[in-house]
């Protein structure tokens, strides 16, 4: 069913995810906003493991009041070992903040559920966001790659431009899967690329977070700020607060303008040295190869956090 009221105009969104502390409040922007018809929510193992991911994504539909199927997907990456990130999201992924359990999740598996919807849509009509690492939608695509022509962009929040936040090369979430990421890159459709050079303008302080409390005292706002408050600030940001990487995938949906876009050819290792993970991010034209991606380069932040102001006390 629609997360949205009826609306012919809304874009139709897949959202794969691995909630998450920053899943949380991207779901929950794009669930406040008509402009998006979110279709499916697939989850991955990624910032908490499976189950974890599964039960916070079912919460965090729930308490938005919109129904949404949410389904299981991959509980590992293509090749290798599951890692979490419990310093930044906790043990739980929300940073210990407890939700209601949401619905049940949708039988079936992530992979099938995301070709399904694909299948039965026009050309070029779904825009998938992912904000996990990349497996659910590899493993998509590897089985069926026509069905890429029914995508009409793929925005990911992945990579990074200079230093990662994982290793020393990569970021997260690019750095748990770069074989997926890798295929997703190589689909040949438009794709966006949220980095950590973005989300790192996008920086959530005590007084943005008293600003949110102040707009109303609706159970998803409520939930939104105690989940913002209960991350640690950043060492890579002077501890001046922390990144709000996710939602600025979904605000790139809503309000491009608050952003400016550089057209970039992107690689990203997927050896077993140090470098894994990386992306190399060439906006100079330097590897001879054509640009396949845009790079989300400079935020708005202000009119970012504006954008959360208007939208989040929307949802009950």
């Amino acid at each position: 069913m629609s997360a949205t009221p009826s609306d012919h105009a809304a874009r139709t969104v897949i959202i794969d995810c691995d909630p998450g502390t920053d899943d949380a409040v991207a779901l929950w922007l794009a669930l406040a906003s008509p402009e998006l018809n979110v279709a499916l929510v697939t989850v991955a193992g990624g910032n908490v493991g499976l189950s974890r991911t599964l039960a916070n994504a079912r919460a965090i539909v729930g308490l938005s009041g919109r129904e949404v199927p949410v389904v299981a997907g991959a509980d590992r990456p293509l090749l290798g070992a599951f890692q979490a990130e419990e310093r930044v999201h906790g043990t739980d992924g929300l940073g210990g903040v407890r939700l209601p359990e949401g619905p049940a999740p949708q039988p079936g598996i992530a992979a099938d559920a995301i070709r399904d919807l694909l299948r039965d849509a026009p050309p070029e009509s779904v825009t998938v966001v992912g904000i996990g690492p990349a497996t659910n939608l590899a493993l998509a695509l590897a089985t069926e790659p026509a069905l890429a022509n029914r995508v009409a962009e793929f925005v990911l929040m992945t990579g990074a431009l200079s230093e990662g936040n994982w290793t020393v090369a990569a970021e997260f979430n690019a750095a748990m899967d770069p074989e997926a990421l890798a295929l997703v890159l190589a689909s040949g459709r438009p794709v966006s690329l949220v980095t950590l050079d973005l989300t790192a303008q996008a920086l959530v302080t005590a007084e943005r977070i008293a600003t949110l409390r102040g707009l109303c005292d609706g159970e998803c706002l409520r939930a939104c700020c105690d989940i913002m408050a209960s991350v640690p600030t950043s060492r890579r940001l002077g501890h001046r607060g922390h990144p709000l990487h996710d939602p600025c995938a979904i605000a790139w949906l809503l309000a491009p303008e608050l952003f400016t876009v550089q057209e970039v050819a992107v690689q990203v290792e997927c050896g077993s040295g140090i470098g894994r993970g990386r992306t190399h991010i060439d906006r100079w034209g330097r590897s001879g190869l054509p640009p396949q991606a845009k790079f989300l380069d400079r935020l708005d932040a202000d009119g970012f956090f504006r954008l959360l102001g208007e939208r989040l006390p929307r949802l009950p």
